[in-house]
């Protein structure tokens, strides 16, 4: 079986239009106009000219699909009340939102597919302009996958001076330098899905420990996360990354921001519990929610949010509540497709991994927010119990896993595929 994409319903994209509108308003009259504030949006011929009041350091573009969009990340520019041109009708509606305190994000939703091309900043660093080329629905989903472009200030351009109120230094392991995207693996074909698989923790931070046998939660993922990949590449359905696939450290945002860049059709990263009762033992599935569904929950939100703390020095760099810089109620979707995706790894993998009796449990984990990304935490077992990590850390435990969250997976997309077929028969 082959899989493909998912056809969304008119209704759906409809009424995401009228979201989207609505949400457009409230972020343009809620923002104050401001230096480097974006001043207008113009579509002249195939043509677009995003304009500044002042110059702006940089800016890079990535596309998204359900619904087909471009989105736009402006270096050293803020939100600001902007006219919108329509021109020929190749952009359906623009809107905009504030990733930090220096970049700024323009969203352009398409009216049919579209890739852009010959992009450029004016010398002077007020207006960034590119062309709109059509293109094939493949070509559109081939192009997603290739990430991010970025495209640089002019060399003449005076630097954006830097404000401070201080610096500090610290030495990061080697292990956590970049964010270089992972090798794909799998069959060579760009309307397959791709599945990024996350090995919680490595490097430096070990994770959770077995007090008994001094079993490190990061070895024990990494061999899972490895064994969920060999049994997808099997089947040939999927495309399968790693985030990691040797001992190092990764920051929170870096993973699901491999799987974001890579145009991940779901994220899965995979842990081990721990807990001061030794009893407590069989594997959960987290998805996201601002509010924990219980104070086991928010404990282990709690804990596995620290990963990005070393000695006190938080190298996450993330100012603000995430949720703040989602880029649409895209997110909506992509949580509701995390929750039925939850209940399927658990009804196609409990014959072969043991479950809690409550085993999906909703938490705040930044590992999950990524916006446009199913995304679910799955908590293989807990370490600290003796024959869960007898069994996590056995070659025969890893496979029983492997098969259990890849019959998970492939029924995820055979009933994607269905939906497609069953939208285009109607």
């Amino acid at each position: 079986m082959k899989f493909g994409w998912t056809a969304d319903h008119h209704a759906l994209h409809k009424r995401r239009m009228f979201q989207s509108l609505a949400l457009a308003g409230s972020l343009l009259f809620a923002a104050p106009g401001s230096a480097g504030g974006i001043s207008g949006v113009d579509v002249l011929g195939d043509r677009v000219i995003v304009r500044f009041d002042e110059r702006v350091d940089g800016a890079s573009a990535f596309l998204l699909d359900a619904p087909r969009r471009i989105a736009l990340d402006i270096d050293g520019a803020q939100m600001g009340r902007f006219n919108f041109s329509p021109g020929n009708g190749a952009i359906a509606s623009v809107r905009q939102g504030q990733l930090n305190d220096g970049t700024a994000r323009v969203v352009l939703d398409l009216a049919s597919p579209a890739t852009l091309g010959n992009a450029q900043i004016a010398p002077d660093g007020k207006s960034l302009s590119f062309s709109l080329q059509n293109i094939s629905d493949n070509r559109f989903r081939s192009e997603m996958g290739k990430g991010r472009t970025r495209f640089d200030a002019p060399a003449d351009m005076a630097a954006r001076p830097q404000k401070r109120l201080h610096s500090i230094s610290v030495p990061i392991p080697a292990a956590a330098r970049g964010v270089a995207l992972p090798r794909v693996q799998g069959a060579n074909d760009g309307t397959r899905p791709l599945v990024v698989i996350d090995a919680g923790h490595g490097g430096h931070d070990p994770g959770a420990i077995n007090r008994e046998n001094g079993k490190r939660e990061k070895d024990v993922t990494l061999a899972i996360a490895q064994a969920i990949r060999d049994q997808l590449l099997r089947s040939g359905r999927v495309r399968v990354a790693l985030t990691r696939d040797d001992d190092r450290f990764l920051i929170l945002q870096e993973r699901y921001g491999i799987a974001r860049k890579l145009g991940a059709d779901l994220f899965i990263s995979v842990h081990a519990d721990a807990a001061e009762n030794a009893d407590a033992h069989g594997a959960t599935v987290y998805t996201l929610s601002e509010t924990a569904s219980d104070r086991e929950a928010a404990r282990l939100a709690a804990r596995e949010n620290k990963a990005d703390i070393i000695n006190g020095v938080n190298l996450g760099s993330q100012s603000g509540d995430v949720s703040s810089i989602l880029i649409d109620l895209t997110q909506r979707e992509s949580l509701n497709i995390s929750a039925n995706f939850a209940r399927l790894l658990q009804r196609e993998a409990a014959p072969y991994v043991p479950f809690r009796s409550a085993y999906h449990r909703f938490a705040s984990l930044m590992v999950l927010k990524a916006p446009d990304t199913p995304s679910v935490l799955f908590e293989t077992g807990y370490i600290s119990n003796a024959d869960d990590a007898a069994f996590l850390s056995s070659r025969e435990g890893q496979d029983r896993i492997a098969r259990g969250v890849a019959r998970a997976i492939e029924v995820h997309f055979a009933r994607k595929l269905a939906m497609r077929g069953s939208a285009a028969g109607g």
